[in-house]
């Protein structure tokens, strides 16, 4: 297994390498490759709970190959990350030649836009999960600042270059199963030649937090509060839910919107709540620990993700083991988490159809208490069996084993999406 990003405990593209590897690991022996800079917290991890089927491979380029990258400016983090897994390929070969291996899989990055080099060994090879083919609906880019604008152009510039460059084609034909995380980046698997394709989340959380969120009862006494959760930036569409909640406040006043996180939109957004008059409503809680994350999380009742493009959507998940109703946009990897049963999905046709469909589902849930209820049991029954770490185990070693016993072509059928 190839996991760049591969770390216990944390959450994102580093808790997607740790887990996807540790589940690998219940049925069958794997030989995990990953960065030397995650080698402190993944043997801090095994030092409490030893995993003996799992061979860790810790390589990292030399020094003076990596100077240049600035981990938290975020600088170069793409091209050091295209040189590791050209390097990551020779490091599997030689591997190869001692081990033999059956079946090669890449899990992390989850981004189908930039290729995977252990690709080219002469074995059965899965790419994914990944994602990235997700992008902001273009009728909404109008409302972004300036930096939001030139993200939204850089990013979908390096998907088409990344569509363009032949190694990444090689990734996708190569591939015997494409895991993709959203419909949209399905599309985009199959544009460059794999074969076959499935859209599975890359989303789970292991069973003692299922257990331990789904202990919190729903909330009997308090103003009816909603709230939004992670990085503060443009395309999370924090202003649509501001703009949602002032529509909903003026006709139901006693609420309040908590906004959990930081970033560099969070200055705009206060102007945002101030201009709209409901600033003494909203708070803006900053970066706080994960476990008071959590805690302000059940604080609530109901879950606000106007994400426009979003992979993954950790946050919707975590509120649906909590029993909160989620409100997000019908795009991306909470359009698959979230049903009808658990919460609502919004079209995003316009930013004035999306504040007001925003709105009018926010009304909904604050004035019946008994939907909200049979909601939260709808949501937990969700989160148990569809997105807990063991059935991905389960999905996964299916996988596997269909691929190797029907000489690589796997039949879906069998896990399902």
């Amino acid at each position: 297994m190839s996991a760049y990003a591969c770390e216990p405990e944390r959450g994102s593209e580093p808790g997607v390498g740790w887990n996807w590897v540790c589940q690998a690991a219940r049925f069958h022996e794997v030989w995990a490759l990953t960065r030397a800079k995650n080698r402190g917290p993944i043997e801090s991890a095994l030092a409490r709970q030893r995993i003996p089927s799992v061979h860790w491979v810790y390589f990292d380029l030399p020094r003076w190959a990596r100077f240049w990258k600035k981990e938290k400016k975020r600088r170069g983090i793409h091209l050091y990350y295209y040189l590791w897994q050209i390097c990551a390929y020779f490091v599997a070969r030689k591997l190869h030649r001692r081990v033999g291996f059956d079946l090669v899989h890449h899990v992390t990055l989850v981004n189908y836009w930039m290729p995977s080099f252990v690709a080219l060994l002469s074995v059965p090879f899965v790419w994914g999960p990944v994602g990235g083919g997700e992008s902001a609906p273009h009728v909404f880019r109008h409302c972004f600042n300036l930096r939001g604008k030139l993200y939204e152009v850089m990013r979908d510039l390096a998907q088409r270059l990344g569509q363009l460059d032949p190694f990444v084609r090689l990734t996708g034909q190569r591939a015997v199963l494409g895991i993709a995380t959203t419909a949209e980046t399905e599309v985009r698997l199959r544009s460059l030649g794999a074969r076959k394709v499935m859209v599975l989340s890359q989303v789970a959380l292991p069973g003692e937090e299922i257990a331990w969120l789904g202990s919190f009862t729903s909330r009997q006494s308090g103003p009816f509060r909603l709230v939004s959760i992670g990085t503060l930036l443009h395309l999370k569409g924090f202003e649509l839910g501001l703009r949602a909640f002032a529509r909903f406040r003026s006709r139901f006043p006693a609420t309040e919107y908590w906004i959990i996180g930081d970033g560099p939109e969070r200055k705009r957004l206060e102007k945002v709540a101030e201009a709209l008059g409901v600033a003494r409503s909203v708070t803006f809680w900053g970066n706080i620990p994960r476990w008071q994350v959590l805690e302000k999380l059940v604080e609530c009742d109901t879950l606000v993700h106007p994400s426009l493009h979003d992979s993954g959507g950790w946050v919707c998940v975590e509120a649906m083991a909590a029993g909160r109703p989620v409100i997000c946009l019908d795009l991306g990897g909470p359009a698959l988490q979230v049903t009808q049963e658990t919460g609502a999905k919004i079209p995003a046709i316009s930013p004035e159809q999306t504040v007001h469909d925003l709105a009018a589902a926010m009304e909904r849930l604050a004035r019946d208490p008994g939907l909200r209820a049979r909601m939260a049991r709808a949501c937990r029954e969700r989160v148990r069996e569809q997105f807990n770490w063991e059935r991905k185990g389960n999905q996964l070693s299916a996988l596997y084993d269909e691929i190797v016993r029907s000489h690589f072509q796997p039949d879906l059928r069998l896990v399902g999406t």
